[in-house]
């Protein structure tokens, strides 16, 4: 298991932790998404162009969605992504096992 580098909240515990690619525009950024019982946490790798973490409350979720990773956001290449909705955006996780994170994501939801 990766550590995260991103400090945990009060009360919060990790569930889960995986390798991922959240799509960032042009760039499919790599590095570790973890899940707590509080939020889900991407943390890019630093060789990324866009090696920032983005940080998602398990609150602001508004659904989930099996999805398939597309060539310039056309082509489809493979049902392997997890599209994360909020009320604002969209993130789009590479995964492996999606439909086991979709699953303990809304364990943790319901559990909030």
């Amino acid at each position: 298991m990766t550590a995260m580098k991103t400090a945990l909240q009060a009360g919060e515990v990790v569930l889960r932790v995986g390798p991922a690619n959240l799509a960032r525009g042009w760039e499919a950024a790599g590095g570790h998404l973890t899940l707590t019982n509080q939020r889900l946490v991407f943390e890019a790798h630093r060789l990324n162009v866009q090696a920032y973490a983005t940080l998602i409350d398990l609150s602001a979720v508004t659904g989930l969605e099996l999805c398939w990773t597309k060539l310039f956001n056309l082509i489809p290449l493979a049902p392997n992504s997890l599209a994360v909705h909020t009320a604002g955006a969209e993130f789009r996780f590479v995964l492996h096992e999606r439909e086991a994170w979709r699953r303990d994501i809304d364990a943790a939801r319901g559990a909030s």
